[in-house]
């Protein structure tokens, strides 16, 4: 599939650090707990961090206790993109992507049971997002 933001596998090594590129090109999970999101309740826009298009907003990530970044809704209905994901065998997932670079955010995981508008839990890996924080003067 083309996407809006097209680089080679070398301009993308070139671009991210070496655990960016495993995670966001190569479908990695960085360990749960660990990553610099999972517990911030600063207000803003997430936006991916290989080619920084706008995700999540503050306003739909919420605390499942998972260790990673949860979010209910993306920015948009465009912004994220899904696809099934059967690496793990006997458990297929649904793995979601930037739509404007193809690049591997996380899951999607449904009927959980949350207490959100859509209950869904989009459980993104922190690496693969980086915080835009709002404007308190705005």
């Amino acid at each position: 599939m083309a996407y809006e933001v097209d680089r080679t596998d070398e301009q993308w090594r070139e671009q991210l650090t070496p655990e960016e590129y495993r995670v966001l090109r190569q479908a990695g999970t960085e360990p749960a707990f660990t990553g610099e999101y999972t517990d911030t309740k600063t207000e803003g826009a997430y936006h991916c961090r290989a080619c920084g298009a706008e995700l999540f907003r503050s306003a739909a990530k919420f605390e499942s206790h998972c260790g990673w970044p949860s979010f209910f809704d993306p920015k948009d209905s465009d912004a994220v993109e899904t696809r099934e994901d059967h690496s793990l065998p006997g458990r297929p997932r649904t793995e979601v992507l930037c739509a404007t670079c193809g690049s591997h955010l996380g899951h999607v995981f449904a009927g959980e049971g949350y207490d959100t508008p859509t209950d869904l839990r989009y459980c993104i890996n922190s690496i693969a997002i980086r915080l835009d924080p709002a404007d308190p003067a705005a």
